[in-house]
């Protein structure tokens, strides 16, 4: 089985071959993203490997069917890059990773809303240039807040074990209640009461059609001033313009990102000698109450080794014809 593995860094090449080791798969590494200028370095494979912002739309795997392409395996959870529908009727098979490391996430999540809330980010500069002012840099304590989870998977389960064990009230959204949450302390509740009652709102939920731009204007009207927002999740659930009009108005009090609606063409390089064509993004960094970071949360070695490790498994499981794994999704 050879596979052409897109948009690999150095630190996929290293855990993709540990796991490939003993196994009859022929791995070859590309640092580009795969999409329709790309998908001529397919040619003599009979899978590709893809990450979080490739382009897998009707063209590409129109292009990819043409060149015997039998399977696309996707190195992250989300799949809302790949058009499912189109992969299914020209026979390719899409497999996933849906638990690489669900506390990995988690834990970013609340490193967001720690540095956002004590102001590490803006500490730690202060410091390195001498000052040692404590002005501007009042937080508040976690314990007994109000925080809500949008989206109660294995990621948004994650995130409410650890604020609980803060000692904050932790309010949940999804279509399926998850009974351990409850027993917890969790309580379930419609969004508009979520909204309204949360003094942190973090989204653990996938990218569709109900959730795009789930966080807008009329949605933020309905939350309590100063809100904190956080999302770890898919950055086009967050409208960006929306979120700075928030952040004028003081609507949104604190705002983490790890994900951008836009990241495609930012995330995962080294752009510190380029001028970022984005104007929404590069204002986004101007606020003080803002923190972006580069789609990390999934960034441990823990989650890379079983990355790898998954990846690896859907690949025998499409050697040998067989979905042995359960990740298959087209």
């Amino acid at each position: 089985m050879r596979v052409a593995v897109f948009s690999c860094k150095p630190y996929d090449i290293r855990t993709l071959t540990t796991q490939a080791k003993g196994l009859e798969v022929e791995l070859s590494f590309f640092e580009s993203k795969l999409c329709e200028e790309t998908t001529s370095l397919v040619q003599g494979f009979d899978a590709v490997s893809c990450f979080v912002n490739d382009v897998i739309n009707s063209k590409v795997l129109h292009q990819l069917s043409k060149q015997g392409i039998k399977a696309v395996i996707l190195r992250c959870a989300g799949y809302n890059n790949v058009d499912l529908d189109c992969a299914k009727n020209l026979g390719i098979e899409v497999y996933h990773v849906p638990d690489y490391s669900p506390t990995s996430v988690a834990e970013h999540a609340l490193a967001l809303i720690m540095t956002l809330n004590r102001k590490t980010h803006r500490a730690y500069h202060r410091v390195k240039e001498g000052n040692f002012a404590l002005e501007g840099l009042l937080g508040f304590n976690l314990q007994g807040k109000t925080v809500g989870c949008i989206g109660t998977g294995r990621i948004g389960q994650a995130f409410c074990r650890i604020m609980n064990g803060f000692g904050c009230k932790v309010l949940c959204y999804d279509i399926e209640p998850n009974q351990e949450l409850m027993d917890l302390g969790c309580e379930y509740t419609d969004l508009d009461t979520l909204f309204a009652s949360s003094q942190i709102i973090s989204l653990h939920c996938p990218l569709n059609a109900s959730t795009h731009h789930l966080i807008n204007q009329q949605t933020l009207e309905k939350m309590r001033d100063g809100v904190m927002l956080i999302n770890t999740s898919r950055g086009a659930l967050v409208h960006a313009q929306d979120a700075i009009q928030g952040l004028y108005s003081g609507k949104i009090g604190y705002l983490g990102l790890d994900v951008y609606e836009y990241e495609g063409s930012l995330f995962f390089e080294d752009m510190s000698s380029d001028i970022i064509q984005d104007s929404v993004f590069q204002l986004l960094l101007t606020f003080p109450n803002v923190v972006v970071t580069g789609h990390q949360g999934y960034f441990t070695e823990e989650a890379l080794a079983h990355i790898a490790q998954t990846t690896l498994e859907n690949i025998t499981s499409l050697e040998q014809h067989k979905d042995r794994t359960g990740y298959r999704l087209a």
